[in-house]
């Protein structure tokens, strides 16, 4: 373990995830080919410093500060290690927009954590640095395939651990996504569902599930189509985003096997055979058009890397006047 230097960077790039992929409520999510990218530098001042720096139109509203949850996370894995916090600059190069059911909480969250242990010299483990994250983040679909990539189911096991699988998606398989010009932040999400739910619903979504994955796994589109149904936070979610269901029906109409809320919304996750991609991306787009409603779309990969870092020349501070 290394004191960092005032002046020493790291660069992090941290993939955007879906979550949920309809039945895998708090459990299944995957990586996207789309990244966040943070460039962590220690700088002079107090340990509570921290100065955010955002590229990107979309965060003009996000802060720095102690609270920030870069620097939070930071703060775990120098509190883990046994290190004294130093100040921090971040300059984010925003790819993720903030509350659109992409993950962009969790790409802060680990970022900060991959960060802060490479600053250090990496004395936790990539497990430590899971186990913290979904700590921090409460749940498991979006920062375990942020942090190691691909599709993962994340359980926590009888022996109180938490357990990974990283399950199989066939390149049979393409996802499309549908971003609004809207948010819907993550807590909004969670009080619109009840306190609890029927048996007969948690019954319907462990079946569907199980071909949900089977369907990934083999490109098999009929078991997608029948597995992506959800009975545990779908239906209470839908009516907080404007149009959702008009897009819904545009993307199965040109060609989805099905259509989903990504996370907790308000972006749509469709999944199609690859040729029909494009044709997907553009109905869905002009449904919500049609909605009143702007919006863009990404036929994006599954990013299969998870996040990954490297050092930046040391930058030496401002001569003072």
């Amino acid at each position: 373990m290394v004191r960092p230097r005032v002046g020493q960077g790291v660069e992090v790039h941290v993939p955007a995830t879906t979550a949920n992929v309809g039945p895998g409520f708090d459990c299944l999510g995957a990586a996207l080919d789309l990244d966040n990218v943070f460039q962590m530098r220690c700088i002079e001042g107090g340990s509570e410093r921290f100065d955010l720096i955002i590229e990107g139109s979309e965060g003009a509203h996000l802060r720095g500060g102690p609270d920030n949850l870069v620097y939070r996370s930071a703060q775990r894995v120098w509190k883990e290690a046994g290190e004294e916090p130093v100040a921090l600059e971040a300059r984010v190069r925003l790819a993720v927009p903030p509350a659109r059911g992409l993950g962009s909480s969790a790409t802060a969250i680990v970022a900060g954590l991959i960060g802060a242990n490479a600053l250090v010299g990496e004395p936790l483990s990539r497990e430590k640095l899971l186990e913290l994250a979904i700590d921090i983040e409460g749940h498991p679909d979006n920062v375990v395939p942020s942090l190691v990539g691909g599709l993962c189911m994340t359980a926590k096991a009888a022996s109180h651990r938490w357990r990974v699988v990283r399950c199989e998606w066939s390149p049979l398989v393409q996802a499309v996504v549908a971003i609004p010009a809207i948010r819907l932040t993550t807590s909004e999400a969670r009080r619109a569902m009840p306190k609890s739910i029927p048996v007969g619903d948690a019954v319907i979504n462990l079946g569907s599930l199980t071909l949900l994955l089977q369907g990934l796994r083999t490109g098999n589109g009929d078991l997608i189509t029948d597995g992506m149904h959800d009975r545990l936070h779908e239906p209470y979610r839908w009516g907080l985003i404007h149009g959702g269901k008009a897009v819904r029906e545009a993307a199965l109409a040109a060609g989805a096997w099905g259509c989903v809320i990504s996370g907790a919304g308000p972006s749509l996750l469709s999944l199609c055979p690859k040729p029909a991609a494009e044709n997907v991306s553009r109905a869905m787009v002009r449904a919500w058009h049609q909605a009143g409603v702007e919006s863009r779309s990404e036929v994006l990969a599954i990013q299969q890397l998870g996040s990954r870092w490297e050092h930046l020349p040391d930058q030496k501070p401002a001569a003072s006047e």
